[in-house]
């Protein structure tokens, strides 16, 4: 399983995956980073290298720092937080034309670690002309983190995602966003409510004049893409050449709420890739073939599960038996990428197989870091008001089994939000054509987690600032990793020479 698809967003915001939840984070050499400066005079940036899970240095160069922001920037002298920030300076000098961000998903993906992962290729790809940075959020990798003491068994991610019970029932649901609001009301303190994407982009900013730069391009993807929206939105001067990949819906009263939502409609949309991919000739000779034709591989899915319901089988992890819901969500995860078809293909044979023992894959068998699985949880409440009334989520519940049976209800369920203690400190940012004409954002048009509805709405949004490249192969973030090359040489000859399509452009598979 990729590094993306590990990271799927509780919400898939992000999608990009359970991000630092199944992995550990990236802590950078002990430094003792600076002092806090008024919000007059941004703090300095001292460099020294970086430090990676395993035990790598990152990419060629890599450089790690500690930048030091206020906690409440209503307050700028007042009480601070770390923010990691990390950069990979151009290999090429003479062609250097700026800095360019690298804006991780999410909420909860690490940015230090997705430039060690994506910087020689970006480096690359954009031909020297920038310096790279990026950074890890509040609450991720080696930034200020925080905590909530959520119970272990609501830490897995078929449970803190809000899967209804095999008769649709939320009653489970209820109670475990209940404790959860509970416990990170108890424990996660003004660090936790200062998680949200007001105060990233607020980061981002001050990382900006600490940088020196009057103007950033950036990359981002993901709920990084409504990230950079929303600084694109608030900081229009300070935007140079921007990146949006992997676009969700920028409503300002549905945000989180209507991204999940949305789920439902990602995952009808890019079902069909992996049946053809499972009924393909080609996989008998792997033993991965489902069916002889593609439009029987979704009742053979659906089946599957409900029998899986009734009657759980043991796994490969003692004590985890593969669940429906379980195979619910490793097709979830699969969609992100077809080079996680094989084992989703795999875990059904063996499910189907009366001697058969699934081999679970790791989102599906670890258990996710508290204050991984808080971060995840504390920006999308931070960031706008939830519905509270229980009857309503049971409603939509209801209806959305009926209309999307391969996500069963879980997109419309009730989450933590719902019983959520503080309002939100700031209101979302609506997204508007107010601004310069310098945003390009790249869609597939089979998203399992933004789906091209919703990136409709942000272009939409947009208006004249914007243009859209649609690419169309399945799966989620397109840029240099989405194996087109045409979405990929559009994006780069827009980084490197400012040159967009004049239009709304497409391309093939």
């Amino acid at each position: 399983m990729t590094t993306c698809t590990r990271k799927t967003l509780l919400l898939a915001l992000s999608a990009t995956a359970v991000a630092s939840a199944l992995t550990a984070s990236v802590t950078p050499v002990a430094h003792a980073g600076p002092r806090a400066s008024p919000a007059s005079s941004p703090p300095s940036l001292t460099w020294h290298g970086c430090e990676l899970p395993d035990g790598s240095t990152g990419a060629d160069g890599q450089q790690c720092a500690e930048l030091p922001v206020p906690l409440d920037y209503r307050n700028p002298d007042g009480r601070t937080l770390t923010v990691a920030v990390t950069r990979l300076r151009s290999d090429r000098p003479a062609a250097r034309r700026g800095t360019l961000v690298v804006i991780p998903g999410g909420p909860g993906s690490s940015g230090v670690e997705r430039l060690a992962q994506k910087g020689e290729a970006l480096r690359t790809a954009t031909r020297g002309a920038y310096d790279l940075v990026s950074l890890d959020p509040r609450g991720v990798g080696g930034s200020t983190r925080a905590g909530c003491g959520i119970a272990e068994g609501d830490r897995q991610l078929v449970t803190l995602r809000a899967w209804p019970g095999a008769d649709g029932g939320i009653a489970e649901n209820i109670d475990r966003s209940r404790r959860t609001a509970e416990a990170c009301a108890r424990n996660g303190g003004e660090v936790l409510r200062s998680f949200s994407t007001q105060n990233e982009v607020r980061d981002i900013d001050l990382f900006r004049q600490s940088l020196g730069e009057e103007k950033l391009s950036a990359w981002s993807t993901s709920y990084g893409a409504y990230v950079g929206a929303v600084y694109a939105q608030k900081y229009p001067r300070h935007t140079d050449r921007w990146v949006l990949d992997a676009n969700g819906d920028p409503d300002p009263a549905r945000v989180g709420r209507g991204w999940m939502e949305n789920m439902a409609v990602g995952a009808a949309d890019r079902f069909p890739d992996f049946a053809a991919w499972a009924a393909d000739p080609a996989r008998e000779e792997q033993g991965l073939r489902l069916a002889e034709r593609a439009e029987d591989v979704k009742p053979l899915f659906l089946a599957l599960a409900r029998k899986l319901d009734r009657e759980p089988k043991e796994s490969d992890v003692p004590g985890l038996p593969l669940t429906g819901n379980r195979l619910r969500q490793a097709l979830q995860s699969a969609l992100f990428s077809d080079s996680a078809f094989a084992p989703l293909a795999g875990m059904i044979q063996e499910a189907r197989d009366p001697q058969g023992s699934p081999v679970l894959t790791p989102d599906l068998a670890q258990v996710i870091p508290d204050e991984d699985a808080a971060v995840m949880v504390a920006v999308i409440c931070n960031d706008v008001r939830w519905p509270g009334s229980v009857a309503g989520y049971r409603r939509a519940v209801a209806a959305d089994r009926e209309r999307n049976p391969l996500t069963a209800g879980m997109p419309a369920n009730i989450t933590p939000c719902a019983f959520w203690k503080d309002a939100p400190a700031d209101r979302p940012t609506r997204i508007t054509d107010e601004g310069p004409s310098n945003v390009l954002m790249i869609q597939s048009l089979r998203d399992p987690a933004t789906p091209y509805s919703g990136a409709l709405k942000m272009r939409a949004a947009f208006g004249d600032r914007a243009r859209m490249v649609t690419v169309g192969r399945g799966g989620h973030s397109m840029y240099l990793g989405g194996g087109n090359a045409c979405g990929d040489r559009t994006v780069s000859e827009f980084l490197v020479t400012g040159r967009r399509p004049a239009q709304d452009t497409h391309c093939a598979n």
